[in-house]
């Protein structure tokens, strides 16, 4: 048998494997053994020192219209067995449109963000703006700008975690009032601002103590600031978050940034103030701490306090979340529980 004969015969078996082939693995088997580098063509040309010179022209020219052929019989094919698979999943996962829609999980605010949020929005619209600094601060701002040199008996108040002998976790989020004094120009008016985040501390975790916790600390700085305004700041700030028929009082109390100092109570949600095993059969609840700016914080970021004054505040977040929704131990906030997240996805509204 001639090579021309060769090639008529393998034309007619190979058009009629491509259409046999029933998918794409043997439709492929299919074109390696006719165009692959080992296949019947590349056969063929091998064999050309056979065919007498003057018809070498021709073979080849027929080899090439052969693989032209079935390159694109094997193209076609495996369009159409593409085509055949595609139409067969569409029909196994149709999708019924009339179904009514699947229900998204969506999850829930943290409450200690439902407070946060809250309170940032509150605080905004009394003028205030929202101020985060870094959760790695330097002993400068954190202590010695708030009044408490290295050598200060009241950092002992607070056991801190260390990262070398000048950065720290932060213990509070003064540092955040620190820096905003140094920069604030008075000129453009007063400084009202309050900071909120996480701050650390050295302390066994159990109901009631973490070594972790949220904070927002506020910051009022003007001519002629007093402590009526330090009370009724905190009345208003009292009576938002736990309700308006809470009655607040105040006590002396010892802040180093801050004199005089004071403690804020609230009424006994629970007892309304007739005294119960919450509120200690006192019938208050300590709150939050405040005071008047101490005059060396202010002299510190290079203010004259004779000229200015102001008052600070300083609130745990986790405190205010416990209080207000009753919760009886703080390490449900961290543990990460959807089933106690759950609970608060109506105050988020």
């Amino acid at each position: 048998m001639d090579l021309f004969d060769k090639l008529k015969e393998l034309r007619q078996k190979g058009l009629e494997e491509i259409k046999k082939a029933s998918d794409e693995k043997k439709l492929n088997d299919v074109r390696v053994e006719l165009v692959g580098k080992k296949g019947e063509l590349t056969k063929i040309l091998h064999s050309m020192r056979e065919v007498a010179p003057e018809d070498r022209r021709k073979v080849g020219q027929k080899v090439n219209e052969l693989r032209d052929l079935f390159n694109n019989q094997l193209d076609e094919s495996k369009k159409k067995l593409v085509a055949v698979l595609i139409a067969k999943k569409m029909e196994e996962e149709r999708v019924d449109v009339t179904l009514p829609g699947r229900k998204q999980a969506v999850g829930s605010k943290h409450p200690i963000y439902v407070i946060l949020d809250d309170l940032e929005k509150y605080f905004i619209g009394m003028g205030y703006k929202v101020v985060q600094g870094p959760e790695i601060e330097t002993d400068h701002y954190c202590f010695e700008m708030m009044n408490l040199p290295k050598d200060h008996p009241a950092r002992d108040m607070q056991a801190t975690f260390y990262i070398d002998g000048e950065d720290l976790l932060r213990t509070q989020t003064s540092g955040d009032q620190a820096r905003v004094l140094e920069k604030h120009d008075f000129s453009k008016g007063p400084l009202k601002m309050v900071g909120p985040g996480k701050v650390y501390r050295r302390d066994d975790d159990d109901a009631t103590h973490s070594h972790q916790f949220m904070q927002m600390e506020g910051l009022v700085v003007d001519k002629n600031v007093t402590m009526s305004d330090l009370k009724g700041t905190l009345e208003l700030i009292a009576k938002h978050v736990f309700g308006q028929d809470r009655e607040t009082r105040l006590r002396p109390s010892y802040f180093p940034f801050t004199e005089p100092s004071v403690e804020m109570d609230v009424s006994c949600f629970n007892c309304d103030g007739k005294g119960c095993p919450i509120c200690k059969y006192t019938g208050w609840i300590e709150v939050l701490g405040a005071g008047m700016v101490h005059p060396n914080v202010l002299e510190n970021a290079g203010i004259d306090s004779k000229t200015y004054g102001g008052f600070a505040f300083g609130l745990g977040l986790d405190r205010f979340a416990i209080l207000k929704y009753g919760i009886d131990d703080i390490r449900d906030f961290y543990t990460n529980d959807v089933r106690f997240l759950r609970q608060f996805r109506k105050e988020e509204d």
